[in-house]
């Protein structure tokens, strides 16, 4: 998913995954696959099967911890500030964890086209010291999107071609 958001002389570029599911509705869902699971294993553990109880503690665990991963890993966003003469890249989860600065005129856009019909091509900013890989987790249709509104922005000085292997 992309968004742009902009003022007067300062736009932000948001690329994030998508998501099929908020974190409240995975709890939901937590809930609604644990009070049958539960109720089942108490009953059995009433009937003298006390053993099933650990069983099923530790699968709602595991199914617990699967869906906190996996929202976890949704939260990875790449976030572009372009100002009159800078342009920032913040790449994290919550917060930053890794961040670019580059001035305005340096900075060019690098394309590489994709290998299969199903990719979007490989998008990165670059400047002569450093290179930054932008919206890597995107699908095609956003990564698209995210190519727009760059080469709106920015001028596109590498644009490589897919070699093709030979057998």
């Amino acid at each position: 998913m992309v968004e742009v958001s902009g003022h007067e002389n300062t736009k932000t570029i948001v690329a994030k995954p998508n998501h099929s599911a908020t974190w409240r509705t995975n709890l939901w869902v937590l809930i609604a696959i644990s009070i049958p699971s539960m109720g089942a294993a108490i009953s059995f553990a009433l009937l003298g099967a006390w053993p099933i109880l650990p069983f099923a503690g530790a699968e709602l665990l595991a199914l617990s911890s699967a869906l906190y991963y996996v929202n976890w890993k949704l939260q990875y966003r790449h976030v572009i500030y372009l100002t009159g003469d800078t342009v920032k890249i913040d790449k994290g989860h919550y917060a930053p964890k890794r961040t670019w600065q580059f001035t305005r005129e340096e900075v060019a856009l690098s394309i590489t086209p994709e290998s299969h019909p199903w990719e979007g091509p490989k998008l990165a900013l670059h400047d002569k010291a450093s290179h930054v890989r932008i919206g890597e987790f995107l699908n095609r249709e956003d990564t698209l999107v995210l190519l727009e509104l760059l080469s709106e922005e920015f001028r596109i000085k590498t644009h490589s071609r897919v070699r093709e292997r030979q057998l």
